[in-house]
């Protein structure tokens, strides 16, 4: 399977950042362009990469424990 290296470098961002918006501004992108992305990662995946509400965002394995 091929996976769009454009969105793991998205997630990559938000998940350094920890925000959506973080990552969006620093890789000169829109907000909902990047939420896409993870969305379709994740679904290519087939498993959840992040915790996500209106009010907080968070990996769904903390790899600093593994």
């Amino acid at each position: 399977m091929e996976y769009d290296l454009n969105a793991v470098r998205q997630f990559i961002k938000v998940a350094e950042n920890l925000s959506f918006t973080v990552a969006a501004q620093q890789l000169d992108v829109t907000q909902s362009g990047i939420s896409r992305a993870v969305n379709r990662l994740e679904s290519q995946l087939g498993l959840r990469l992040l915790h996500r509400n209106t009010r907080n965002l968070k990996l769904t394995v903390d790899f600093k424990t593994c």
